[in-house]
Formats: C-alpha cells, sequence, structure tokens
C-alpha cells in the first residue's frame, strides 16, 4: 500500500518566486496578480503531479523570531518586498481559503520553523512530507522520508531531493548541511558564518570534521595555518550562525492530520474571485476540471406554442407585462434571408418556444414584436433584430442588451460568450454556441439541431439575460454610464442593424477591371523582380526573397529572426535605395494585398440577390468605443495609394435616382483635445476658423501664419497629430525624417505655446494612475493596468493610451451621437435617403436627388450640433456618383 503524502508549501518563498518569475499582469483597476496566477498555476500543478493526502501553506509574520533576539543583525539590509508584491499576499490567502486550503503562521516562528514541525509530526505518523520551496534552507529537512523541492528556473521546474539527494550533491548529509551554513554563512539572511569561507572549503571541512563543535575543539588538526586563524577568531560566530540556521523541529503548536486533509474547494468563492483579478483560463479551468460541481442552470418549464389560440393567449399576457425577454435562433450569412428554427421568450416568470414550422404563429408575433409600448431585452440583439426583419417584423423599444452593457463594464475583454457570462456572473453552466452547432467546418446550423436542445439553449440565455440585469445596470449607474448605455448605445443597434441590412451598392464590373489592372501591374512587376534578381524565384517566400538580397545580392541584412532573414517591410524601407529591385519588391506586395483583400475579397462578399455589400457593424470589439466593421471591412478601404483609392470607384448609390453625400468631420479629434484641455491658443484658432497646423506652425516655429511654408505646416501637422497619440521624440523623428534632438525641439515647442495641452496630458496620466481607468467626454470608461507597470515601454504605451482615448474615445461617441440624431431626422421626414455607412468620423448618406439640400442641411445641422464643446464643430460634405468622387 503506498504511503500517504503531505505537501508543505513555503508560502513567502513561492510567492516571491512567481512575483520575480511572471511578467507583470494587472486587472482593469489595477490591481496586481502575477504572484497570485503563478502561485495558483503551480498549486494546480503540485496537486496533479503528487496527487497528495494532506496540505498546508506556512507563512513568515512580520513580528521578530527568537533569531532577532539572538543576532540584532539577522536579515538586516535584507531588500525590502517591492509593494506590488506585499499588496498579493492577502489576495493569496484569500484564494487557499477558497481552496478551502490549510495555512499556517505563528508570531515568533518562520515559515521554515512551521514546515519543520509539520513535517516531523507527519514523519512519525508515517505520512510523506514532500516540501516545496525556494530556499535552500530546508534542504536540512530532507530525509528516507521527506522530500524537498526547490523551485528552480523561476517556476517552470523543481528541483527534487532527498537525504541522498542532497548528500549526492553537496557530499554532506542534511543534518550536517545546517553546519555547512553555519561555516559559510548566508548573505540573503545576513548570517555572518566564518568570513572567507565559502561552500567548497566549507564542505571539505564538515567532510571531515562532520560539525562545527568537533571542527572548533579540533582546530589543531586543521592543515592551513591561515584557515586555523580564522575558524579560531570566529569560532563562536560559527555556533550562532549554525543555530541561526538551524530550521525547529518543535515549534508549540498543536496540530493533528485531519486538519491537513485536502477539501473540496469553494468553487463559487473561487470562481467570484477569479473573476475580479480576471483569471480567464483559471475559470476556465474550474469549468472543466469541476463540472460534476457545476450548477446548471435552473431553467423554467417551456411552454411550447404550436397553435394561434395558444399565440392569442400571450400575447395577452405580454401586453399585460409590458415587458419580453427573447432570443431569436437563427441561421444563414445573407442579411437578407435568414432562417429562424426557433424563438425563445420569458414572459413574466413564465418560459415560452416556438420554431417556424408554422409561419402563422411567427406572423402572430409580429404586433407584439413591433408594439412600442412593450419592452424587449435580450443578448446581441442587433442579430435578432436582422433575423426578423428578413420576415418583415421590425423590433421596437429594444431595452436592454446584455452584451452592450457589459462591453461598456469591460470594454477590453476578449469574449462576450453567454456561457462565460453564466459562468461568471451566476455559476451556472449554460451551453455555449460553439457547443450546441461545433465549429469549423464540422459546424451545423440552428435548423439541424433538436428541439429541445433548441429550447435549452435560448431559455438559458434568456434566463442569463434576467438573472444578470439588475446586477449590470446597478454598475452602470456606479460608473456613470447610464446616458451613454441607454441614449447612445442601445440607441445605435436598430441603426447598425438599419445600415447592415441596407448594404452598399458595388459595381462589379468595374471591381473586375481592377482587378485586370492590379493583375497587369503585378505581371509586369514579377517580370522586372526577375530580371533584377537574374532568376526566378517565389516573391511570396520570405525565405527565398531572403536569399536573394542578402546571399545573391550582397545587401547588409538589418534583421534576422529565428528562420533566417526578415524582409518585412520596416527592412525593405531601410534598404529602398540600395538596390533597384527593393521599390518593386515593395510595390509588388502593395498591389498583391490590394488585389486579394480589397477585389478578389470584395468579389466574394457581394450579395448574389442585392448585389450589394452587406458589412457587419460590430459595438462590441474596439476599446476607444469605436464602431468597427467587418465581414468586409469597410473602414479599412485603401486612401493613400493612388491605386488604393480606384477601389473606392466601384462603391456606387443603389440606383440613378441617387448620389453619394459624404459629411466628414473636419479635425474632429484636435477640436476634442482643444475642448478638454481648454487651452486658450488652440480654442482661440478655432474660433477664428484659422487653418489650425497653419496656426500651430506660426507659434512652433516662431513665424507670422503667412509666411508659413507648406513644408513647415505638414511638420506641424505632424506634431499637431502625434501629440493627440502621445508621440515621443524618436517617434516624430522617424515620421519627419529629421533628428531626435530636433523632434524633441518641435514638442518641447509646442508644450511651451499650448501650455493647456501640456497640463493635460501632464493630468490625465497621474489621474490614470491614481484611478486605473481614463473616461471621456460621456464617461466611457478603459482601464489601462499598464500605467503602472515596472517594465519602460509597458508603462509608456499605458501613458500613450490615457492620453488618447480621452480625445479618440470622445470623438467616438460624438460620431455616434451624430449618426442617431440624422438617423432619427430622415426617418421622421419620411425621407427616402439613408444613412448606409460610418467610417471613423464620417457618415455616408445615399441621397434622393430630390432631397440633397434638404439632407445637407440635416448633416450639417445635428453633426455640427451634436454635442456643445468650446470650439465649434466643423463638417466637410462632397457628393458624387461614387465613393470615389465623394472624397
Amino acid at each position: 500500500m503506498e504511503n500517504k503524502k503531505i505537501v508543505i508549501i513555503d508560502g513567502n518563498s513561492l510567492i516571491n518566486r512567481t512575483f520575480y518569475a511572471l511578467p507583470p499582469l494587472t486587472t482593469k483597476e489595477g490591481v496586481h496578480t502575477n504572484a497570485v496566477y503563478g502561485f495558483v498555476n503551480v498549486l494546480y500543478r503540485i496537486l496533479e503531479d503528487y496527487k497528495p493526502d494532506y496540505m498546508t501553506v506556512a507563512f513568515d509574520r512580520k513580528a521578530p523570531t527568537f533569531r532577532h533576539v539572538a543576532f540584532d543583525a539577522y536579515k538586516a539590509g535584507r531588500k525590502k518586498m517591492p509593494s506590488e508584491l506585499g499588496a498579493q499576499l492577502p489576495i493569496l490567502k484569500e484564494v487557499l481559503d477558497a481552496f478551502n486550503m490549510h495555512r499556517v503562521e505563528i508570531d515568533g516562528y518562520e515559515a521554515d520553523d512551521l514546515i519543520g514541525t509539520i513535517a516531523k509530526f507527519c514523519e512519525e505518523r508515517d505520512v510523506y512530507p514532500i516540501i516545496i520551496t525556494g530556499d535552500r534552507d530546508a534542504l536540512q529537512l530532507a530525509s528516507d522520508k521527506t522530500k524537498v523541492l526547490i523551485t528552480k528556473k523561476g517556476i517552470s521546474e523543481l528541483e527534487e531531493y532527498d537525504e541522498i539527494g542532497v548528500f549526492e550533491r553537496y557530499g554532506v548529509t542534511p543534518k550536517e548541511f545546517i553546519d555547512l551554513k553555519g561555516l559559510m554563512g548566508d548573505k540573503s539572511d545576513n548570517i555572518p558564518g566564518v568570513p572567507g569561507i565559502g561552500e567548497k572549503t566549507g564542505i571539505k571541512l564538515i567532510k571531515e570534521f562532520k560539525s562545527v563543535e568537533n571542527l572548533i575543539n579540533n582546530l589543531e588538526n586543521v592543515a592551513s595555518d591561515k584557515l586555523r586563524d580564522k575558524l579560531e577568531e570566529f569560532a563562536q560566530q560559527a555556533v550562532m550562525s549554525k543555530r541561526l540556521a538551524t530550521i525547529m523541529l518543535d515549534v508549540p503548536v498543536e496540530m493533528s492530520l485531519g486538519e491537513f486533509e485536502i477539501k473540496n474547494p469553494n468553487e463559487k468563492a473561487l470562481v467570484e474571485i477569479f473573476n475580479r483579478l480576471e483569471f480567464r483560463k483559471l475559470v476556465e479551468k474550474l469549468k472543466i476540471n469541476d463540472e460534476s460541481n457545476e450548477q446548471p442552470m435552473n431553467l423554467l418549464e417551456t411552454n411550447i406554442i404550436d397553435t394561434v389560440e395558444e399565440i392569442d393567449l400571450l400575447k395577452k399576457k405580454i401586453k399585460k407585462t409590458g415587458e419580453i425577454y427573447l432570443k431569436v435562433l437563427h441561421d444563414g450569412k445573407d442579411v437578407r434571408k435568414n432562417i429562424i428554427s426557433g424563438i425563445s421568450l420569458i414572459v413574466g416568470e413564465e418560459s415560452y418556444f416556438t420554431d417556424t414550422k408554422n409561419k402563422e404563429i411567427i406572423n402572430g408575433l409580429k404586433d407584439i414584436f413591433e408594439d412600442s409600448n412593450i419592452k424587449k431585452s435580450g443578448y446581441l440583439i442587433k442579430k435578432d433584430l436582422l433575423a426578423l426583419k428578413s420576415y418583415g417584423i421590425f423590433l421596437k423599444n429594444i431595452a436592454f442588451d446584455l452584451a452592450i452593457a457589459l462591453y461598456l463594464l469591460e470594454p477590453t475583454r476578449k469574449s462576450y460568450e453567454i456561457s462565460d457570462i453564466a459562468y461568471e456572473y451566476l455559476n451556472e453552466k449554460v451551453m455555449s454556441e460553439e457547443e450546441l452547432l461545433g465549429k469549423g467546418k464540422k459546424r451545423i446550423n440552428f435548423s439541424e439541431v433538436t428541439r429541445e436542445k433548441l429550447i435549452e439553449y435560448g431559455g438559458c440565455i434568456c434566463n442569463t439575460v434576467i438573472k444578470t440585469k439588475d446586477k449590470v445596470i446597478e454598475k452602470l449607474k456606479e460608473y456613470d454610464m447610464e446616458k451613454l448605455y441607454y441614449e447612445i448605445e442601445l440607441a445605435l443597434v436598430d441603426i447598425l442593424a438599419d445600415m447592415e441590412y441596407e448594404g452598399f451598392m458595388v459595381d462589379k464590373e468595374t471591381l473586375n477591371e481592377i482587378g485586370k489592372t492590379l493583375d497587369e501591374k503585378i505581371n509586369g512587376l514579377t517580370e522586372e523582380i526577375y530580371d533584377q534578381a537574374g532568376e526566378v524565384f517565389n516573391i511570396n517566400s520570405t525565405k527565398q526573397l531572403g536569399v536573394i538580397l542578402f546571399d545573391k545580392l550582397g545587401l547588409d541584412p538589418i534583421k534576422k529572426t529565428k528562420t533566417g532573414y526578415s524582409t518585412n517591410i520596416e527592412v525593405l524601407e531601410k534598404l529602398y535605395n540600395k538596390h533597384n529591385i527593393v521599390p518593386n519588391i515593395i510595390e509588388y506586395r502593395q498591389m498583391v494585398k490590394l488585389k486579394s483583400t480589397y477585389v478578389d475579397g470584395l468579389i466574394g462578399v457581394i450579395n448574389h440577390t442585392t448585389h450589394k455589400i452587406h458589412s457587419s457593424f460590430n459595438q462590441t470589439v474596439t476599446a476607444t468605443g469605436r464602431i468597427s466593421s467587418t465581414e468586409p471591412n469597410l473602414q479599412n478601404i485603401p486612401i493613400k495609394m493612388d491605386v488604393g483609392r480606384e477601389i473606392r470607384k466601384v462603391f456606387i448609390p443603389k440606383s440613378e435616382e441617387y448620389l453619394l453625400l459624404d459629411a466628414d468631420y473636419s479635425q474632429i479629434e484636435l477640436r476634442v483635445l482643444a475642448h478638454i484641455s481648454k487651452d486658450p491658443n488652440f480654442i482661440e484658432a478655432f474660433h477664428k476658423e484659422q487653418d489650425i497646423h497653419t496656426a500651430t506652425a506660426s507659434k512652433v516655429f516662431n513665424m507670422p501664419m503667412e509666411e508659413v511654408t507648406s513644408l513647415e505646416r505638414s511638420r506641424a501637422k505632424a506634431v499637431n497629430f502625434g501629440i493627440v497619440y502621445g508621440i515621443s521624440d524618436y517617434g516624430l523623428s522617424e515620421n519627419l525624417h529629421i533628428t531626435k534632438k530636433e523632434a524633441q525641439k518641435y514638442i518641447d515647442e509646442y508644450f511651451n505655446k499650448y501650455t493647456g495641452v501640456k497640463a493635460y496630458m501632464e493630468n490625465i496620466v497621474i489621474e490614470g494612475k491614481e484611478k486605473g481607468y481614463v473616461t471621456t467626454m460621456l464617461n466611457r470608461r478603459r482601464y489601462i493596468p499598464e500605467l503602472k507597470d515596472k517594465n519602460f515601454n509597458v508603462r509608456s504605451f499605458g501613458e500613450r493610451t490615457a492620453m488618447n482615448t480621452p480625445i479618440q474615445g470622445s470623438a467616438a461617441d460624438i460620431i455616434k451621437i451624430a449618426m442617431i440624431k440624422v438617423y432619427e431626422e430622415l426617418k421622421n421626414r419620411n425621407l427616402k435617403s439613408k444613412l448606409i455607412l460610418q467610417v471613423h468620423d464620417e457618415l455616408i448618406i445615399e441621397v434622393h436627388k430630390d432631397e440633397i439640400e434638404e439632407v445637407k442641411e440635416i448633416l450639417k445641422s445635428q453633426m455640427e450640433h451634436a454635442l456643445h464643446l468650446d470650439v465649434p464643430l466643423k463638417v466637410d460634405m462632397n457628393i458624387g456618383s461614387s465613393w470615389y468622387e465623394t472624397k
């Protein structure tokens, strides 16, 4: 029968090791967590690898021990524990308590003494101790029963010692190891030992004399006169050092094996702590390892709606309660042809489900869905709205969307998957969409899932929304985000769905022509590159290109990677003037990307029915609050290169009765900066409608505005926008191709003239460090843990983010307000013109030719009065028969 085991962890040693072994980690609120995260991972590994029957964690206390009484200088001069580590100790103890793990600490005794006492106690009861520590003092505890595991290479490896292992490594027994420490001393604990005696000499002496005391009593047998004199002079210090290094085995503490037994963790408490510490992977680990303890969501008994009569009864209940929670389960990549497989509803305290086999039932719910007096709450409700639109049903009065609310509270969260939300907020198991449908090539449709599974999945989503809603709304109130949530983000859901549904017409014939032109350019460049290289090779292969450039043509390698030469764009730009092949390679890559991404890519997503591109507009992706566009990303259509701009020619109005009207905010981020910073020079320039870059050049270069050249204006423009993004002297020097010294001079001169901007930049970083986050004008919050990072580069990134977020985030909020106001005005006036695209600071309207002047007036009025600033908001408008013509 295998002997029972106890794992005894040196808590202070292990948390110290994990703190220095792992890169800094902080929560969004700036709480340091790397040491705790590392500790818990080691804990899991130990439990898995050693499968102990008992376990305990021993900690030091601040109170002095008997060693401090014996020797005043004991541990004197030891580096003070960093505050980032000290703050994690109480958190670790909270985690251990949630694990229901025994821990011990006693005034007057070190963790080592507690470990030694517990190890001896367990040995006497035939329980085999395994000690986990980074302190080699513990090797004296190794025996035929006790193993000492020393953390090595940070925490990734453990070095294992028993009695034989200590002897093989040091040539002394574990007991003699104490005498070795008496001679060598220990710098980390300020144990003096005998000056000049190191490990090699110490081992030799202990091998010969077996103990410090025996050595001192037989000094005449020490061969070296110098060593003998040294030992005679420091004899008492050696004895004292041995005493200081000796781990106690008899700390007066009552104990029983039962208290060390491993118990089931308090999973609910662990989930709460891990979520608070943002340990997503550990939450997942709990889900995987403890599925038996997971509480499946307690669902209401579902009523199946199969008849028109049942619909009528349901509608009466809905009108009485005035609110429904819903989830529409649907398939279809075609935004105009969604196929609904089922609809889950919760009304009051009753759950309902209907599928689409009987279209009369779906149509029977139409007036409920379109009733503006009935509140609708859900999760990613834009998808529900689009699915219903395919059936001619328009969902009205969206009251709550869980995903969008969580996005405002946690904007940098990677996933808003319903199963994660249910687990983190409710500690309840909910099937994920991936579990239900699979992924990749094996993914099935909702239409292929059994009715039972559809009922369960839809019901779980509705239940999760209901159960988390109040808690999330309370948090929104606490963060003063109610207005941002209800009046902006929630109001946008319907608008974005409408934009997706409407789509943007594409001239496929023109797109194909551009594709042919690009193919010709690519083929021409390919031949030229082959000629210059003197051979045919794969231009797209980094390895083959590296051989051509650096081995065959003899160019100097700029950067090497593990697999060979780097040929990325930074490298090629530095080699631009070194050989004619390099500009051709850069252009070749640009042409290939344009062809694959913006020609082939766009052709692949043109809707066969509408001949339009229906991009998805996402509210829960960017940390800044900007809307993102995917499948395809219409916000990323090239603008800088002439050939890239040609792509915009394919985006056209839906018929000859319409044109495209582009309304673009003029320098909105700089205007927001002027408002936030209250800088008088900035504000004055905007009120006088001066060209802001010319005005800046005039201030920075100390010259009248009329004498500012295009080069000086260009440089001032780079400084203006660079300041918005917290640019450094290095970044500005790279952008303007000037020296760092000159760039720093520009920045210094800028701040001398724009003192309000300088004060804002300094204060917002201080505020971010104090609070752990910064906010936009409308209280959109972004947490920036990087501000407290020890690493200079990471901290610098945090500072730039702190400076930029209130500016970029406020600009994002303003364009969203403008979208809402413009959309509502077009709708209220019952105009044919429609908002079809938003790209950063611009709105694109598909405007009916009869409504051009009216829509221009709407755009100007609503966009320029979206939000009151200390400087005027200005809009530039252009009209054309393609997107290209509007720019």
